[in-house]
């Protein structure tokens, strides 16, 4: 089961369960791309396995929770949740109205804790499945320009490093996944709204392919990683984030210094 699963992150993950052999759910907000999605999964698939697409906003609690029952009562119990649906709207923080502060949480964090509400207690009772957060390198580390972004991808970290603890020994496995720069529809509506000195923080990182990140995302799952950080940069942020993070300030802040200085 994959929220956010039209699109990205999410429908690589699905393409590459469904070629392992796994019935797929996809939930997401807009029919015509789940559509699209689930056609071009189901050409991974056999003709034994089932793809189902349902349509609902992440952020509206109850249609979410339905969504999830509907699966349920037609494929069963998942064995596995991924939560990729999110939103970014990057800007100036005196620009960004608190509507798109409250939507980004509404989506990135409530989104993800309304499935995990719904589906772990299917899981418990099974005493068995696997549970991933998708976060963020921008939930290790703040960025310029992702105020409204940053808090609610460091809100799912506390999230999953507190869940974590309480799913031991439980048989549910946890995984959190901080994505590098991914060549994704979302990164291109961000690219829309970016400050061009988040441009410039950014411009260095490795871009990364949906269907990479998907890899390590279901190789995670079978080796039941709590971290899944994929690539050199995201490994060694997610080991030494807090160690690092005085020098990434110096180093964002020269750019900004930068950026500021040849635009005036």
């Amino acid at each position: 089961m994959i929220t956010g699963g039209s699109s990205g992150i999410g429908k690589a993950t699905a393409c590459r369960l469904a070629s392992l052999g796994a019935n797929i759910t996809l939930i997401a907000r807009t029919p015509s791309q789940l559509e699209r999605a689930a056609q071009e999964i189901k050409a991974t698939q056999t003709e034994v396995q089932r793809v189902l697409a349902l349509a609902a906003d992440v952020a509206e609690r109850e249609a979410l929770t339905q969504a999830i029952q509907t699966a349920t009562d037609q494929l069963g119990p998942p064995d596995i949740l991924i939560t990729a649906a999110g939103m970014a709207r990057p800007g100036y923080f005196q620009d960004v109205s608190l509507d798109i502060f409250e939507e980004t949480m509404a989506v990135n964090y409530f989104g993800t804790l309304y499935a995990i509400k719904a589906v772990l207690p299917l899981m418990a009772e099974r005493q068995q499945g696997h549970i991933v957060l998708i976060s963020s390198g921008a939930g290790l580390v703040g960025i310029f320009g992702y105020t409204p972004y940053s808090p609610s991808k460091f809100a799912l970290r506390g999230l999953a490093e507190s869940l974590r603890g309480e799913l031991k020994g439980t048989g549910i496995g946890l995984s959190i996944v901080y994505p590098p720069d991914t060549d994704t529809p979302q990164l291109v509506a961000e690219n829309k709204t970016k400050p061009p000195e988040t441009k410039n923080i950014t411009a260095s990182a490795e871009m990364w392919q949906p269907e990479d990140v998907a890899q390590e995302i279901v190789k995670g799952i079978k080796n039941q990683q709590f971290v899944v950080a994929p690539g050199l940069e995201m490994g060694l942020l997610a080991k030494l984030h807090s160690v690092l993070a005085p020098g990434l300030n110096w180093y964002f802040d020269r750019i900004v210094t930068q950026t500021r200085s040849q635009s005036s």
